[in-house]
């Protein structure tokens, strides 16, 4: 029986430089080993640090299971159009930093408005576009009038016609298994639209 060839998925992470891209994609490389997990995982003196990916890394491979079915997603992660208007994404994720409101305008005027003057239309018009907010754990450590609540940034993310809105802390862990789970599924719903016959099911990293 010929082996099944494992499709090829790239995720590309845009937003203003320090918003938490890195630190996110670093918590997820992490955890995403045999038997580790994403959750909650409140940080200590004991607590393992995060180390950060380089821009060599990149990008950043992350096996998944969706079903029986296996899927590489490559994520890269980059603040400058000029690394990644070459790239053919097949998800885009749109990133701000939820205690630096200024991240989140960003967002909406010069980030999203670049896609369609970078990717070619067609194309783009079936790729999802998801907003994520990042430093979740700083909410409640700044000021009031600078950070975004959810149900604002769920009002943006529909302004924006985002396909989805996920926020997280890669920090303290919580929701980072949420956030990745949702984009994986919505990465592999790529394949499928495709033509990719799959099964229902949930979305596990290997």
């Amino acid at each position: 029986m010929a082996d099944v060839e494992t499709p090829e998925i790239k995720i590309l992470l845009l937003g203003d430089e320090k918003c938490g891209k890195s630190t996110f994609l670093s918590k997820v490389s992490q955890g995403s080993g045999k038997g580790q997990q994403l959750g909650p995982n409140i940080p200590s003196k004991d607590a393992p640090p995060i180390y950060l990916l380089r821009d060599e890394d990149q990008p950043f491979i992350l096996e998944v299971k969706f079903g029986p079915q296996s899927f590489r997603l490559e994520f890269y992660d980059t603040a400058s159009p000029q690394t990644w208007q070459l790239l053919k994404p097949d998800v885009i994720i749109l990133c701000f930093d939820i205690s630096s409101r200024i991240t989140l305008i960003n967002a909406q005027r010069i980030w999203s408005p670049l896609l369609p003057k970078t990717f070619d239309p067609a194309p783009l018009a079936d790729t999802p576009v998801l907003l994520l907010g990042l430093k979740r754990d700083l909410r409640s450590e700044t000021d009031p009038n600078g950070i975004i609540y959810p149900q604002e940034a769920y009002r943006i993310a529909q302004e924006m016609r985002c396909d989805k809105y996920m926020e997280c802390s890669a920090f303290t862990g919580e929701l980072v298994q949420e956030a990745i789970e949702d984009i994986c599924k919505t990465a592999v719903m790529t394949v499928k639209k495709q033509g990719g016959g799959l099964s229902e099911g949930g979305c596990t990293t290997m």
